[in-house]
């Protein structure tokens, strides 16, 4: 119960985040929206008495009814109490403050990166906001290789291009565009970015002393690969270890002043999964 509770705590505060940057950046500079909240903005034009927030609303449940077989019932119960909290806040929002305009390019890069930061508290408890992120998430299914920002770019550009007809103005779509794909990268960078880690190659001739000080003093494990010098036919070892970004100048320091003449490669790995690492989950995105 407790780590259901916090879940949903952080939930809130991912939706939340995300209803604010609509209120502040797209709404208040109209900025068009992906997903169904941009079909939303749609409908507010055309009907004025229909809200944001209720609009999405409406508009999901379909989504959410189709989603049942595929996504589980704990995913749609944590994604229909995340559409609830935003679409609510997005209303409450409004009616709270009036948000002043500001430069569409600023509301477009300032207000995807938010929102790229809610969508990726979201989804990291498992959930969603709703709407095309439903849709996403299905892909996802489909498609597990590719992440996340990836796919939510696929049915929120349809949207866009949707909204660019129904607003009858090509900037609104284009600057709602440039905000989606910062949020995409901002996603992507909440839901992987955090676990960067980096793997070196070493070729040394102090095979022991730098294995040594690499497990003993960093902690990290190391493994030996056979290799051989393409040139001088000398058979020698390659050690390969991964570890964190922030020990990155320990590990040059380390191999250098046992080998000054140490052949070192350091490379990124963007997901590491393993004992000192992230743990492997069956249904991670």
């Amino acid at each position: 119960m407790k780590k259901q509770l916090r879940s949903y705590g952080i939930i809130t505060v991912g939706s939340v985040i995300f209803a604010l940057s609509f209120d502040w950046f797209f709404a208040a500079n109209a900025v068009g929206m992906g997903g169904i909240t941009g079909l939303a903005q749609v409908l507010n034009v055309l009907f004025p008495a229909l809200s944001v927030g209720i609009g999405t609303i409406l508009l999901n449940v379909p989504l959410f009814l189709a989603g049942w077989k595929f996504i589980g019932f704990h995913l749609l119960a944590s994604s229909l109490f995340s559409m609830t909290v935003s679409s609510l806040a997005m209303d409450g929002i409004a009616l709270l403050y009036t948000f002043s305009p500001m430069d569409p390019m600023l509301a477009s890069i300032c207000g995807g990166a938010m929102m790229g930061a809610g969508l990726g508290i979201v989804f990291s408890q498992g959930a969603t906001t709703g709407g095309t992120d439903i849709v996403a998430r299905l892909l996802k299914l489909k498609f597990p290789w590719l992440p996340m920002g990836k796919l939510i770019l696929i049915p929120d550009g349809v949207v866009l291009a949707l909204t660019a007809i129904a607003f009858q103005r090509l900037e609104t779509a284009l600057y709602g565009a440039v905000a989606l794909y910062v949020s995409s990268k901002v996603m992507d960078t909440v839901l992987y970015g955090l676990d960067k880690a980096k793997v070196a190659y070493i070729i040394t001739q102090q095979t022991d002393p730098v294995v040594e000080a690499l497990t003993h003093n960093l902690g990290r494990g190391v493994t030996l690969l056979h290799g051989q010098g393409a040139w001088s036919g000398q058979e020698k070892y390659v050690l390969m270890c991964a570890f964190k970004q922030r020990q990155i100048v320990a590990v040059r320091q380390m191999v250098k002043e046992l080998d000054p003449d140490a052949f070192l490669i350091v490379c990124d790995a963007h997901e590491v999964l393993g004992r000192g690492f992230t743990r492997y989950k069956k249904n991670a995105l």
